[in-house]
């Protein structure tokens, strides 16, 4: 008889718990992942790893450690033959290999939304991986080192401007924190003292956090001008350039500085496929199963799945959708090779936590408005997923904590991140 096989592509919230799940669930199957890195990546917590407040491990899970029955193909998807059930896929050193299917789990996710704005591909900084938040962390931290040396004033100044296109999620976790990160370093250089450090936050929309409640949204905007950033709401950028940058009202903003926080869209595998869509995501049944493709299913940022509590609406690409999405699919996917019935996915959002950093956040837990260190004690039931309030806990620790049950991490990644953080003093 021969052995089903699983195929996932992509490890993220969706693709990482479906993995789980079907080693739980499908025990008979073969279960192969195919992803770029040999970790998971808690990707909500980059902002606390680009200012210098998480260490890398902290957000990373090692694949091999936490599913131990999956077989794991270092690489990337580059085709998709649905009809045909096989998937093509690159390793990292670009040589082509092809595997077959049984079932099908796409849980690409997401890329940053990049924008036909000139400059913005050439001297904007992106925000979706260890390797980039890594970099704006030693970024930010020469370009201070670099005007707290020079003689020229207007240099100076504009070491000393630092601007987050994107107000939203992302984009203002990283204004928040990073204006925290920038004013721990001026005291360790005297030079600065008198420097005023500019940090500025500009979204097309009207208000910041726009996906969120308005009281947040007002939370965090009291927050950040309170600390000095400047929101500027209804622009944006229009050209950047290496030293400046012009925004949409036409004024001209001199920086070495620019973050990319805009947002993201579904992976253009996606694109590649040839299935309806929805939004830029693929069409599935409340079963998470592709929309005439029975042995296909999609789940997270790159499926459209109907939101069954909003009836004519589909569910948000947050890691607490995909997350449960992948559980829920590793279910069905069994069930589907057992011939069974699937079921049908149904969740209430239980809130969000933006961390703003130091004593101050804005949450929502269970839809009940709070902030400063409230929002902060939101227990891990009521929020999105329990690994940022983990995460959090450690930091208020400190970076010397070891948790009782220690981690093996991955040599992909270890030595980069050793590497990023030796390369700087972490701020006291």
């Amino acid at each position: 008889m021969n052995v089903p096989r699983v195929v996932i592509v992509g490890a993220g919230f969706a693709g990482y718990h479906a993995a789980r799940g079907l080693q739980k669930h499908a025990p008979d199957s073969e279960i192969v992942l195919i992803n770029p890195t040999d970790y998971f990546l808690y990707v909500p917590l980059l902002p606390e790893v680009a200012t210098g407040i998480l260490e890398p491990r902290r957000i990373c899970v090692s694949l091999p450690d936490r599913l131990p029955k999956v077989k794991l193909l270092l690489g990337t998807a580059t085709h998709i033959d649905i009809d045909g059930h096989r998937v093509e896929w690159a390793d990292p050193e670009g040589r082509l290999s092809v595997t077959d299917f049984d079932r099908l789990v796409l849980a690409a996710g997401s890329v940053s939304k990049l924008l036909p704005i000139p400059g913005v591909a050439e001297y904007a900084h992106g925000f979706r991986s260890i390797s980039e938040a890594l970099f704006l962390r030693d970024h930010i931290t020469r370009q201070l080192e670099l005007a707290a040396v020079t003689s020229d004033r207007d240099e100076r100044d504009a070491r000393c401007r630092f601007v987050v296109i994107g107000a939203g999620y992302t984009g203002t976790e990283v204004a928040a924190q990073g204006q925290l990160l920038t004013t721990r370093l001026v005291r360790q250089l005297p030079a600065l003292r008198d420097q005023p450090v500019r940090w500025l936050v500009a979204d097309l929309a009207d208000r910041l956090l726009p996906g969120l409640s308005p009281r947040m949204s007002k939370t965090a905007e009291r927050v950040l001008r309170k600390r000095g950033v400047e929101v500027r709401l209804g622009q944006s950028v229009d050209n950047a350039g290496p030293e400046c940058l012009r925004m949409t009202t036409g004024e001209e903003i001199t920086t070495r500085s620019l973050m990319w926080c805009v947002g993201v869209r579904p992976d253009p595998l996606v694109d590649a496929l040839s299935l309806p869509t929805d939004h830029g995501r693929l069409q599935v049944h409340e079963t998470l199963m592709v929309r005439g493709r029975t042995h296909v299913f999609a789940v997270g940022d790159c499926a459209a799945v109907p939101d069954v509590t909003r009836p004519g609406s589909i569910t948000g690409m947050t890691a607490q959708h995909a997350q449960r999405q992948g559980k829920l699919v590793a279910r069905n996917v069994a069930a589907s090779l057992r011939r069974e019935d699937l079921q049908t996915y149904k969740h209430h959002d239980l809130g969000f936590l933006v961390d703003l950093g130091g004593r101050q956040a804005a949450a929502n837990p269970l839809h009940v408005p709070v902030s400063g260190l409230a929002g902060k004690a939101v227990p891990a039931a009521t929020t999105s997923t329990h690994y940022r309030e983990a995460a959090l806990v450690l930091r208020l620790i400190g970076p010397s904590t070891r948790s009782c049950r220690r981690e093996q991490y991955s040599s992909a990644w270890s030595t980069q991140a050793e590497c990023g953080s030796n390369a700087r003093a972490r701020p006291a």
